[in-house]
């Protein structure tokens, strides 16, 4: 049996005492130290772009550096376990998402009464019949019912209702006594003349 091990024995010391095995084996050692320090300097900066408390990121770097060079795979993979699953980047975007569809949401108008989806340039309610805007009279822009005046044009709106209830005031009494005869003259003139034919039968 040791006529057998003493060869190999023999052949193993000989090749770990070859210069380049010794350089590779010393090199590989470097590469593993540094792999285990960039590991822990990744795990510092994965930390940082995940979340805003300042002690984390050093604790994740120090987790990577206390299992050494041997172990630190281990820890590597106990740090994705145990990591915030969103960056602060991806938190932002997804809250600006969610802004933007609630901005989307709420621009869309709602009915005052019946509550139910309306475009904003509509008239009136499909639904209820309500109100929801008038047009301008002098733009001919749309304008809320609540507004005293046009927005765009600067138009008084309940001046001009009373203008014009005011006029229709106006015509409707001269409207009333210009009472028109049969041929189409006044009733004034219509009575005169019955009074003149009835006084030229008298005579």
């Amino acid at each position: 049996m040791d006529a057998i091990l003493e060869p190999i024995g023999q052949f193993w010391e000989g090749f770990l005492a070859n210069p380049i095995v010794q350089l590779a084996s010393q090199l590989i050692v470097i590469y593993v130290v540094l792999l285990w320090l960039g590991t822990a300097y990744w795990a510092f900066r994965d930390m940082q772009a995940r979340t805003e408390n300042p002690i984390l990121p050093y604790f994740a770097a120090a987790l990577i550096i206390f299992f050494t060079p041997l172990l630190f795979v281990f820890a590597v993979v106990l740090y994705l376990i145990v990591r915030p699953r969103e960056t602060l980047a991806e938190v932002y975007e997804r809250s600006l998402a969610e802004e933007s569809l609630l901005a989307e949401v709420e621009k869309n108008e709602l009915c005052p009464v019946c509550r139910d989806r309306v475009d904003s340039d509509w008239l009136v309610c499909p639904n209820c019949r309500t109100r929801l805007h008038r047009v301008c009279p002098s733009c001919n822009r749309l304008a809320e019912p609540a507004w005293p005046l046009c927005a765009f044009c600067g138009v008084d709106f309940e001046r001009g209702s009373s203008r014009a209830a005011a006029r229709a005031r106006s015509i409707a009494p001269a409207g009333e006594d210009e009472s028109v005869g049969i041929d189409g003259s006044p009733a004034a003139d219509a009575t005169a003349e019955h009074g003149r034919l009835r006084g030229a039968t008298n005579t």
